[in-house]
């Protein structure tokens, strides 16, 4: 799998850092989301960019739409599951923006509603999925889609991916890591 991850993957990876940088560049933040196991890498790889990576530096804009769990279930109550990171893209989200959207399979209703509203808003509607890349592929660019059906191994690629975004983010803002 490495193999095809080096042939497949190089090109959407180099459009998603490019995401990230204009938009930290722009004043801009990243915001992530996703369900189950992708819901934590989403803490995970927005907490990298707020605390550090590698480097000590100034604190980049990120958040994971996964934490508020007030906004979670009064969304989940009010409007129903597969608008839960939608509504706070809306709220939170601004042209410019990126939203990094993380789904094994690229089916998740509310992933791809989340894509679809950031488009409709001017943010950057950017995922990391896997297998065939289900419905984000159309709705998210940049995409990465690792090739792979084992969730497992999509997971760890993502988080394997991120961290190297991370890593390129802060040498693209010339913090050397």
């Amino acid at each position: 799998m490495l193999e095809a991850v080096r042939r497949d993957l190089g090109g959407p990876f180099e459009r998603m850092l490019e995401a990230w940088v204009i938009a930290t560049r722009g004043g801009g933040k990243i915001m992530f989301c996703g369900n189950g196991g992708s819901a934590a890498d989403a803490q995970h790889l927005a907490t990298e960019l707020t605390v550090r990576y590698v480097s000590d530096r100034p604190a980049i804009a990120a958040l994971a739409l996964t934490t508020d769990t007030s906004a979670l279930t009064a969304v989940a109550n009010d409007h129903g599951y597969e608008t839960v990171f939608a509504r706070q893209v809306e709220a939170l989200g601004r042209p410019g923006d990126v939203l990094v959207a993380i789904s094994t399979s690229g089916r998740s209703p509310n992933i791809l509603l989340a894509l679809r509203r950031a488009g409709e808003l001017g943010i950057v509607p950017a995922a990391l999925t896997g297998g065939d890349g289900g419905g984000v592929v159309g709705l998210a660019d940049p995409v990465i889609v690792v090739p792979s059906r084992t969730t497992a191994r999509i997971q760890e690629m993502h988080i394997t991916l991120g961290q190297l975004l991370c890593s390129g983010l802060e040498q693209a803002l010339g913090y050397a890591s």
